[in-house]
């Protein structure tokens, strides 16, 4: 679109000058014969999109230029997280920080738990660059545990307190941590890898004395005993490693993503300036603080405006809205499944009392968006796209039901992000006759990449502790030749507007029937159709098929669902390439910590009921209604006697 803009621009620009130096037409009746040529040809649409957008895109530029403007500032006077804290806490000291349960912490509270964490680890003789990991729930001593790390240069790698046997292993290992500070509720998880972890780890159990046949350190009473004194943080830059925040590890095991000082303000600053967060805020926070929605688009909000933060241990769906109440929250973040969970429950007063005027976070379905935002009486939903590592923010701060986000489609130089064209399926990248990735069109389907630009704190791709994992998250040859850009592997769609709808992740759209066919789409409609309970869509080989068939496993704990509804409701709002060929009803699905659901597991194991014991159903094409999937039916699939 650019290009061609150019093309015209200069095109018209001839065209003026030969009106008016030739014909010799003055300059205003000139301009306004070129304007109207460009109308006529074709301007119109771009001019649409000018009057449509222009608002938005202002408010948008503003932020960017105030969040660079913020960064550049901290990088030039060396502003860490930590020292923006402290300037924090000077402006409120008596202000609660955290209420959490019966107790509310001050920011002065706070303050001074980091700096008895920092003199405690100090004299430990732990340094900067030094590893320690955090595996604890909710807290308020979460938050002032990693700031007081920080305050000496130690880097904390916070950890899925969900995780048990290999995957916590291999997340502990993998930061190569020196120490680690766990809650008394999770040493049974500890006491199980704890054969398989470096014999010089060393253990602390935070709050509360563990009963075990190996050494562990009462963290709490120790740096109660420890030496106080206060320690200026001089050796730590803004460009240095804060924390690691892990990957959800829905496919794979986890990999730690690089959490520096400049990414954590430019993530909780855009929050900030897009949803016009105050210090006057009490903002809830469900989510765990191991997690970016949690620990810095949530967390950022206090240490870097001064609001409030209201804890809670877990997500409740039954106390979310009481807890709003008690608190008198006036923003709330959500993610992933817990605004299906919130409109599952039955109704109740608290749910219309509280004066959350703004719920952030990613993941809302557009189709209960508008429901869900007209039943809690929310004002705003600022739902928005990010990966932890990655250099693709985008916000939706306009109420767009369903956008995960925008651009500027005016000036995309601004913000240099992308949506390239992928084969659906090998998953490659579409290129050009020379070599360049072929953009997709507003409508088209494509892989969300970010310019990666060496310098700009806001361009950056700051990767992995791994280094192979950071190699493949960067493709060359995007723009131009010649340069990079970070690969979010996420499957997005861009309207003509330039708000961005998110359709899938690469590999769990597949193909059918010569259709693409997105998971995310297809579990929305299933979930409606069942009273919003749990559904995991993904493709699975059929012999002698092309491509792969639709399947779906429904958590059904109490054999509640109808299948000849379910049947009705898929026919109905699925074209035939798109339904689920089959439907498995489990007990329960594995979910990460942040409500990502897993289906690699179930991926594997297929339709094959000669090894599942779950019941399967199979879609007959004849009928277009479900029936139990049965040995003999299963053979006549595999053997190809049944036509699918």
């Amino acid at each position: 679109m650019t290009s061609l803009l150019l093309g015209k621009i200069a095109a018209f620009s001839a065209l003026g000058l030969f009106l008016i130096f030739v014909l010799g037409i003055d300059f205003l009746l000139s301009l306004a014969v070129v304007f109207a040529v460009y109308l006529v040809t074709g301007g119109w649409k771009f001019m649409r999109i000018v009057i449509l957008t222009a608002p938005r895109d202002i408010i948008g530029l503003k932020s960017l230029l105030t969040v660079k403007y913020r960064v550049y500032m901290n990088l030039r006077n060396n502003r860490t997280v930590v020292k923006i804290f402290e300037e924090t806490v000077r402006k409120h000291p008596n202000k609660p920080f955290a209420l959490f349960q019966d107790k509310t912490w001050t920011f002065a509270d706070a303050k001074k738990y980091a700096d008895r964490v920092a003199s405690f680890l100090s004299e430990r003789g732990y340094q900067k660059g030094d590893v320690i990991a955090i595996f604890t729930e909710n807290c308020p001593e979460y938050i002032p545990l990693w700031l007081g790390m920080s305050k000496i240069g130690v880097v904390a790698a916070l950890i899925n307190f969900n995780l048990k046997d290999m995957p916590l292993s291999h997340c502990i290992k993998a930061a190569d941590a020196k120490a680690i500070i766990f809650s008394t509720n999770l040493i049974e998880a500890i006491k199980e890898i704890r054969p398989g972890l470096p014999h010089s780890l060393t253990y602390f159990c935070l709050n509360g004395t563990c009963n075990t046949d190996f050494s562990v350190h009462n963290f709490e009473l120790e740096i109660q005993n420890a030496p106080l004194y206060e320690i200026t943080q001089v050796n730590v830059k803004c460009s240095d490693r804060l924390f690691y925040v892990y990957t959800s590890g829905t496919t794979g095991l986890p990999k730690a993503a690089v959490v520096t000082n400049t990414r954590f303000c430019y993530m909780g600053y855009g929050i900030e300036l897009l949803l016009n967060m105050k210090d006057s805020d009490v903002l809830y926070i469900s989510l765990p603080l191991y997690h970016t929605a949690g620990g810095i688009l949530g967390a950022g909000q206090a240490i870097l405006v001064g609001t409030t933060l209201a804890l809670r241990t877990k997500f409740s769906a039954s106390q979310f809205w009481t807890d709003c109440v008690q608190y008198k929250c006036t923003a709330a973040q959500y993610i992933g499944e817990i605004c299906r969970y919130l409109l599952a429950q039955p109704v109740r007063p608290e749910e219309t009392q509280h004066n959350v005027r703004v719920m952030f976070g990613n993941g809302i379905k557009p189709q209960i968006w508008t429901q869900f935002q007209n039943r809690f009486r929310i004002q705003l939903i600022g739902e928005f796209y990010g990966a932890t590592e990655g250099n693709c923010s985008i916000v939706n701060n306009m109420n767009k039901v369903g956008a995960v986000g925008f651009t500027t489609r005016i000036a995309p130089f601004l913000y240099p992000i992308t949506l390239i064209k992928v084969d659906p399926e090998t998953n490659e990248i579409v290129r050009d006759k020379y070599g360049i990735c072929v953009k997709a069109e507003p409508g088209e389907p494509g892989e969300l990449m970010g310019k990666i630009v060496k310098g700009d704190p806001v361009r950056e791709f700051d990767g992995y502790v791994d280094d192979n994992a950071t190699s493949k998250k960067i493709i060359k040859d995007v723009f131009k030749k010649g340069d990079a850009a970070f690969s979010t592997g996420d499957i997005l769609i861009m309207d003509e507007l330039g708000y961005f709808y998110f359709r899938d992740r690469t590999g769990d759209t597949f193909r059918w029937r010569g259709e693409n066919v997105s998971t995310n789409e297809v579990e929305a409609v299933i979930s409606n159709a069942i009273g919003l309970m749990d559904a995991v869509v993904y493709g699975v080989e059929v012999p002698g098929s092309e491509g792969r068939a639709g399947m779906a496993a429904i958590v059904d704990e109490n054999n509640s669902i109808n299948i000849a509804q379910l049947s009705q409701a898929l026919v109905h709002a699925l074209p035939s390439y798109a339904r689920p060929l089959f439907i498995r009803f489990i007990k329960q699905v594995d979910t990460t910590g942040t409500f990502k659901l897993k289906k690699t597991n179930l991926r594997d194991e297929g339709f094959n009921v000669l090894a599942i014991s779950d019941n399967i159903f199979f879609l007959d094409p004849k009928t277009q209604m479900y029936q139990p999937l049965t040995a003999e039916l299963y053979r006549d699939i595999v053997d190809g006697r049944m036509r699918i």
